[in-house]
C-alpha cells in the first residue's frame, strides 16, 4: 500500500489530531534545542492538547500517541548512533587505525595516545567466560523447568529464576570482588586483586535468568504434537527431550544465548567493582586469572575527569560496545524469527 493511499483512508478527525499534535511536538522538541526556557510551558500545553483530544475523540488520540511512541522509539536510537559517531570522530580522525589495532603505549593520557585493544581483549574473554558459565547452565535450567520439573517445582524454579534478574548488578559485583576475588588470592596465591575469570563467572551468573527465560520459552513453543508423534513410535521422554525438543527449539535457545552474550558485553558496573583500572594485556596473553579492563569500565571509571581527545576516545569505545551489543541484538531477533517460521510451518 502507497504512503499516498494511506493518507487517503484517513479521516478529518485523525489527520486533525495527528497534525495538530505532531506540529505541538515538534515545536516542543525543537525549543529544547533552541529555547530550553520554553520547552516546560510548550510539553504542558502538548500534555493538554492530548487530555482534550482524549476526551473529544479517543480513537484517534491513543492512534496518534501509539504512532509518537513508535517514531520515537526510531528517532532516539537514531539520535544516540549520531551522537556517539560525532564524538567518536576526533579520536578516530587523529589515532587512525592505531585505535583499534595499536600496541603499546595502549592508554597515554599525556601524550594523547589511545588504543582500545586491552579493552576490546577484556571484553573478549569476559563474555567467553561468561557464555561458557551461562549457555550450558541457561539451557539445563530451561530443559528442566520445561520439560522434567513436576508441576510445584516448577511454579517455586522458575519465578526464582527471573527473580535473580531483578538483583542490581552492584550487589553482583559486590559479591565478586569480597568473596570471589578474596578466595582466589587466599586459596591460589593470585598476585592481582582483579581477575578476568572472577568478572566473567559473575556476569555469566547474571546473565543466566535470560538465557533460562528466553530459551524456556523457546522450548514451550515446540508444538506438542511433535513430543507425542515421537512418544508413539516408543522414545523415552529423555530421548523425545534431546531428539525431538532440544533441536526443534535450537533457534530459540541460540538467540537465548546471544542475548546473554549481548547482556554481557554490555555489563557496566559488576567488571567495574571487581577489574582494576589496567589499561594493559594481561601477561601472558591467555592468562584468564590476569587483570585488565572492559570497555565498559573504561568508560565508567573514566568518563568523570576525561577531556579532550581522552574524552573522545572513550565514546569511541562506547560506539564498539553499541555495534557489539546491536549485532547481536539483530542477530537473536533473526534467529528467533527463523524459529518461528519453521515451527509454524511459514516460507
Amino acid at each position: 500500500m502507497s504512503t499516498a493511499t494511506r493518507f487517503a483512508g484517513l479521516d478529518d478527525r485523525s489527520l486533525v489530531v495527528g497534525g495538530v499534535g505532531s506540529v505541538i511536538l515538534a515545536v516542543t522538541l525543537l525549543s529544547f534545542i533552541v529555547a530550553p526556557a520554553l520547552t516546560g510551558y510548550l510539553g504542558l500545553a502538548f500534555a493538554a492538547f492530548v487530555l482534550v483530544s482524549a476526551v473529544l475523540d479517543e480513537e484517534h488520540t491513543v492512534g496518534f500517541l501509539l504512532f509518537v511512541t513508535t517514531t520515537s522509539t526510531v528517532l532516539i536510537l537514531t539520535f544516540i548512533t549520531v551522537y556517539l559517531v560525532w564524538n567518536a570522530v576526533p579520536v578516530a580522525r587523529e589515532m587512525g587505525l592505531y585505535l583499534l589495532v595499536g600496541s603499546d603505549p595502549f592508554w597515554d593520557t599525556g601524550p594523547d595516545v589511545y588504543s582500545l585493544v586491552p579493552m576490546m581483549w577484556g571484553t573478549l574473554v569476559t563474555t567467553l567466560i561468561a557464555t561458557l558459565v551461562a549457555a550450558p547452565l541457561g539451557i539445563a535450567g530451561a530443559v528442566f523447568i520445561s520439560e522434567i520439573a513436576p508441576g510445584w517445582a516448577r511454579e517455586i524454579v522458575k519465578p526464582a529464576v527471573e527473580m535473580l534478574a531483578g538483583i542490581p548488578s552492584i550487589v553482583y559485583g559486590f559479591i565478586g570482588v569480597t568473596i570471589l576475588n578474596t578466595f582466589m588470592q587466599q586459596e591460589l596465591s593470585l598476585p592481582t586483586f582483579g581477575s578476568l575469570f572472577v568478572t566473567g563467572v559473575v556476569v555469566g551468573v547474571m546473565a543466566l535468568p535470560t538465557v533460562v527465560s528466553v530459551a524456556e520459552d523457546a522450548i514451550a513453543a515446540v508444538p506438542d504434537p511433535m513430543r507425542d508423534g515421537a512418544q508413539a513410535l516408543g522414545a523415552t521422554d529423555w530421548q523425545t527431550t534431546t531428539s525431538v525438543t532440544l533441536p526443534a527449539a535450537f533457534s530459540g535457545i541460540s538467540a537465548a544465548v546471544l542475548l546473554g552474550v549481548g547482556r554481557a558485553v554490555g555489563e557496566t558496573m559488576a567488571a567495574t567493582v571487581i577489574l582494576g583500572n589496567v589499561t594493559q594485556l594481561p601477561d601472558p596473553l591467555m592468562d584468564v586469572f590476569g587483570n585488565t579492563i572492559t570497555l565498559t569500565s573504561l568508560i565508567a571509571s573514566q568518563y568523570g575527569a576525561a577531556s579532550g581527545l581522552q574524552f573522545s576516545a572513550l565514546f569511541a569505545a562506547g560506539v564498539v560496545l553499541f555495534l557489539t551489543v546491536m549485532a547481536l541484538s539483530v542477530g537473536s531477533q533473526l534467529i528467533e524469527r527463523r524459529m518461528r517460521r519453521t515451527l509454524g510451518g511459514e516460507q
